[in-house]
């Protein structure tokens, strides 16, 4: 990437044209939203992230929303609060922030976004601690439109279905008893 540029930005711009085609082909094979994730992207400085990563991104998401306009495409990427201002103009519906940074504060970055997260799955190792938690996550998210509670990342294999059972219907009960009251 930085010794290399223009090899680095050639197979940048193939590998955008792939996962471009492959999230296309996911949605014409009846996908209703499709995910950009990238668990190291929060390594990068903002500056690097902006101009080695970036246009790729945008490609990838511009030619999704043009022959989908309608599909949602979700954007998820670990310890990257301090990338959230770079999404705000590039073709993506929901941003998902893990549980390094708050809703609120990814809010005020993100206004026109939908957001996703941001239970940290480390929780789940502790079920009523998680719960605890999603309530707190849900009753933060509930003040705005636009929110998919989820994990900041993916779930440890130690942790068990029925927490991750008891934690889906929390979700749902709280979600609904929080928007019956808003």
């Amino acid at each position: 990437m930085y010794q290399d540029e223009a090899t680095w930005f050639a197979l940048m711009d193939k590998l955008a044209t792939m996962t471009a085609d492959y999230l296309s082909a996911q949605i014409e094979a009846g996908a209703s939203a499709v995910q950009l994730f990238d668990s190291w992207v929060g390594a990068l400085s903002r500056e690097d992230y902006h101009y080695y990563i970036k246009p790729s991104i945008r490609m990838i998401t511009t030619k999704v929303k043009a022959k989908h306009p309608q599909t949602p495409i979700i954007m998820q990427a670990v310890a990257a609060g301090h990338l959230l201002p770079e999404w705000n103009d590039v073709p993506i519906d929901v941003v998902g922030i893990d549980w390094r940074m708050s809703i609120a504060a990814a809010r005020d970055i993100l206004p026109e976004k939908a957001l996703q997260g941001n239970l940290d799955p480390a929780l789940l190792l502790a079920p009523q601690k998680s719960f605890d938690k999603a309530k707190t996550i849900i009753g933060e998210a509930v003040k705005q439109p636009g929110f998919i509670f989820n994990l900041g990342h993916g779930v440890f294999p130690e942790v068990s279905p029925s927490t991750l059972k008891q934690l889906t219907a929390l979700v749902h009960s709280e979600s609904e008893k929080l928007l019956k009251e808003r």
